[in-house]
C-alpha cells in the first residue's frame, strides 16, 4: 500500500485488516476463529499486502470501527494452505503460526467445518474410501466452488453418482452427521449437530454444476440425462451459465463490469450470444462501448477453452458479489440463485 493511499479510499476488507493487524495476535484471533474460510482468505490476503500504513489510516479506521461496530461483510473464498502463506507473509512464521492455529483449530469448529478449511484435492481423498451416501452428504455440506473442485478429483462414473445422490437429498438424521463427524474426528476437532439438517438437493447440485470445468460439466449432464431427463431438466434450469448475464438488472450489470479487467471481457464476449453483448454495450458509456466493439472486431480468432476461460472468471466474480447481496442472479427458469 503506498504512503499516499487515504482511508477514505480503503476498501472494507483492508479496513479490517488494518483493525485486525492493530489488535494484537491475540485479539485478532479471538475476531477470526468466529469467521468462515471465507472471510478468512479475504482479510489474509489484504494482511499479507498492507505496507507503509499511515497512523493517520489507523486511526481513522479504528474510529470508522467504533461507530459501525457490529456490521459484517461478505467475503470470498479460502483455503488452509493459502491462508498459512498469507499469514505467514503479513505476520511472519512465529505468530502467524500461533495465529492460525487459534483460527483452524478452535473448539467450535466440527468436522464438517474443518473440511471447509482445506485444499479440494485433500478433501476428495479423505472421502475417497468412504460410503457413496457419506461422499454426498460432504459435497453438499461444502461451498459450491470447493465441491465443484472436490468433484474434478474424481472419475466420471463417482462424480455422476455422487451428483445423483446430492440431488435426491433434502434432509439428514442427526446421528448420520453426529456418525460423520465421528468418522472426521481423528483428523479434526467436531461436534455433531444437534438437530436435523437441510441439505442437497437440485438446487445445490445446480449450484454445484455450475463451478465445473466445462468438459466434466457437459459429460455429467449428457450422463444424468440418461439416468433421469426430468432431473437433468430441473438442474439445467436452476444453474446460471454465461449468457444468463442477459437477465441480470442494469445496476447489476454495471456493479459487475467494474469488477472485470477489459481483456478478461473481451475473450468473454467473443463466445456470447448477441443478448449478452448487448447487455453489456448498453450499460457502458458510449465512448467505452464503441472501443470494445472495436477490440472485438480487431481481435481475431481465438481458443475456445480461453474464451470459456474469461467467461468462467466472470462468473466466478458474479456469484461472489451475489453472495455478497451487490446483484441478483437468475437461472435459466428465472428463478433466483443466490
Amino acid at each position: 500500500m503506498s504512503d499516499t493511499r487515504v482511508a477514505t479510499k480503503l476498501s472494507k476488507v483492508d479496513k479490517a485488516a488494518i483493525l485486525l493487524l492493530s489488535l494484537g495476535e491475540t485479539d485478532a484471533a479471538q475476531v477470526l476463529r468466529h469467521l468462515g474460510p471465507k472471510e478468512v482468505q479475504k482479510v489474509g490476503v489484504a494482511m499479507a499486502h498492507m505496507r507503509n500504513v499511515q497512523r493517520e489510516q489507523v486511526v481513522q479506521v479504528m474510529g470508522e470501527f467504533v461507530e459501525t461496530v457490529g456490521d459484517q461483510t461478505s467475503l470470498g473464498v479460502g483455503a488452509d494452505s493459502y491462508i498459512r502463506r498469507m499469514l505467514t507473509q503479513a505476520l511472519g512464521e512465529d505468530k502467524a503460526g500461533n495465529l492460525i492455529d487459534r483460527i483452524l483449530l478452535g473448539g467450535s469448529t466440527s468436522g464438517l467445518d474443518s473440511l471447509k478449511w482445506m485444499e479440494p484435492r485433500a478433501v476428495a481423498d479423505v472421502i475417497r474410501y468412504e460410503h457413496p451416501q457419506i461422499q454426498a452428504i460432504v459435497v453438499a455440506y461444502l461451498d459450491p466452488d470447493q465441491a465443484g473442485e472436490v468433484l474434478g478429483h474424481f472419475d466420471h462414473k463417482v462424480r455422476l453418482d455422487i451428483v445423483l445422490r446430492v440431488s435426491s437429498l433434502n434432509t439428514v438424521q442427526p446421528a448420520a452427521l453426529k456418525e460423520l463427524n465421528l468418522i472426521l474426528e481423528k483428523q479434526f476437532s467436531g461436534s455433531a449437530n444437534s438437530s436435523r439438517a437441510t441439505m442437497g438437493g437440485v438446487k445445490r447440485a445446480a449450484d454445484i454444476m455450475n463451478f465445473l470445468d466445462s468438459s466434466i460439466e457437459g459429460q455429467l449432464m449428457d450422463s444424468i440425462r440418461e439416468v433421469d431427463s426430468d432431473l437433468s431438466t430441473q438442474i439445467e434450469d436452476l444453474m446460471f451459465v454465461f449468457d444468463n448475464l442477459a437477465d441480470v438488472d442494469d445496476r447489476g450489470i454495471q456493479a459487475l463490469l467494474r469488477e472485470v479487467s477489459s481483456d478478461v471481457l473481451v475473450l468473454a464476449l467473443k463466445g456470447a450470444d448477441e443478448g449478452v453483448r448487448e447487455k453489456v454495450f448498453k450499460n457502458m458509456s458510449k465512448r467505452a462501448a464503441e472501443l470494445l466493439r472495436d477490440d472485438l472486431e480487431a481481435r481475431g480468432p481465438v481458443r475456445v477453452s480461453d474464451v470459456e476461460a474469461a467467461q468462467k472468471e466472470i462468473l466466478t466474480i458474479a456469484r461472489r458479489m451475489a453472495e455478497a447481496g451487490e446483484i441478483v442472479l437468475g437461472g435459466k427458469g428465472g428463478e433466483e440463485m443466490l
